[in-house]
């Protein structure tokens, strides 16, 4: 089977560099020139173009851009690829792309890997990024058992833990555990650098150590990755939003008024309930 994969960053080298130690034939497509001869030179690909042309012979085409250019690049695709190709995505937003992407080429299955690391580019692709990782499908109405078969088939072969589920679905899920998370993170950074006392300020930078770095993490990441984020997913990640401020209201109301008891039951529970988001999963 040969597989194409359009975006040679962090998750779609590191799907070339597994599926092509797995026997598939893999051919990788980069805006960059530079970048497709180094993929070919770190054996993450079989052969690699600029060209979407390359992708003639493909039979399932990953799409491994950002959110928003994922349509353009299918827009640009379709004119290379054979009637029975299949093309899936990766994109962190799902009900937006797989409603836009099926009108354009029916035989398209959306797609989720939920992993990654803090580096960026084909220098970060690395093997077995997506073991024991959530790879998520999210099938339509009109889509093809067969197609959804064979895609879960790749993503088995990744040895990723697979799942199905509608891109509504999909989308409130993530906005809960990664959208959200984002944001969270992002507005601790900001609060603190409201503080305007420049001793204290400096004070919390020295003394900033493993929970604000755990708590900061996402909230530093790549801004475009979170803008796009909130533009794709802004429906489900204002719902969760709303509700996590809800919360902090409570948690504030408890604080104001000395109920210890309140507080100590929220905290009990929150103690209670992690485990369940993280269980069988690398910390």
């Amino acid at each position: 089977m040969n597989i194409g994969i359009v975006g040679l960053g962090l998750i779609g080298g590191s799907l070339a560099l597994d599926l092509r130690s797995l026997g598939y034939q893999v051919l990788g497509v980069s805006r960059r020139e530079s970048t497709c001869q180094r993929a070919i030179d770190r054996g993450i690909v079989d052969d690699a173009s600029v060209n979407l042309s390359l992708l003639a012979a493909a039979d399932v085409v990953f799409i491994c851009t950002p959110l928003d250019l994922i349509i353009p690049t299918i827009e640009q695709l379709i004119p290379h690829l054979s009637q029975q190709a299949i093309v899936t995505d990766v994109g962190s937003v799902k009900s937006p792309i797989v409603a836009e992407a099926a009108k354009i080429w029916p035989n398209f299955i959306g797609g989720h890997p939920m992993a990654g690391t803090a580096e960026s580019g084909i220098e970060a692709a690395q093997s077995n990024l997506f073991v024991g990782k959530p790879y998520v499908l999210t099938p339509v109405e009109n889509s093809t058992p067969e197609s959804v078969k064979i895609v879960g088939e790749i993503v088995r072969s990744l040895q990723a833990k697979f799942y199905l589920c509608r891109p509504e679905e999909h989308d409130k899920a993530v906005a809960w555990i990664s959208h959200l998370p984002v944001m969270i993170s992002a507005s601790l950074i900001s609060a603190c650098l409201s503080e305007t006392d420049a001793n204290v300020l400096e004070l919390s930078h020295n003394l900033a150590s493993s929970g604000f770095r755990d708590t900061s993490r996402v909230g530093g990441g790549n801004p475009e990755l979170g803008v796009l984020m909130a533009t794709y997913n802004q429906e489900q990640l204002l719902r969760s939003l709303f509700s996590y401020r809800q919360t902090l209201d409570q948690i504030i109301t408890h604080i104001q008024q000395g109920d210890w008891s309140s507080l100590t039951d929220t905290l009990l529970k929150t103690q209670q309930a992690r485990p369940e988001f993280l269980a069988s999963k690398d910390l």
